[in-house]
């Protein structure tokens, strides 16, 4: 039995455009077959690597973007993280 047969569990998530796009963009470069296997070898390569720290008290979900933009929230110990807009890349 593969692991497709296994997915039972639905993740709803809202992106803002730049967001989406960044998602595509990963998609297409590295020739995924959906958006669904994009986001799931981002999950796959963001948990393989080493915890930041705790979350800051009083942060919310909306306070974090996908892109690094300043949002209010960042975890315990880390500086402000600076607004950084995504930029396609050219062709």
């Amino acid at each position: 039995m593969n692991a497709a047969a296994n997915r039972d569990e639905r993740l709803q998530l809202m992106l803002e455009g730049d967001e989406m796009r960044a998602v595509d963009d990963f998609r297409y470069k590295y020739r995924l077959p959906s958006r669904a296997a994009a986001v799931r070898e981002l999950l796959k390569r963001g948990l393989a690597v080493e915890p930041t720290g705790e979350v800051a008290d009083g942060s919310r979900s909306q306070d974090f973007g996908v892109l690094g933009i300043a949002n209010g929230s960042h975890f315990k110990g880390d500086e402000e993280p600076e607004a950084e807009a995504y930029k396609a890349p050219r062709d």
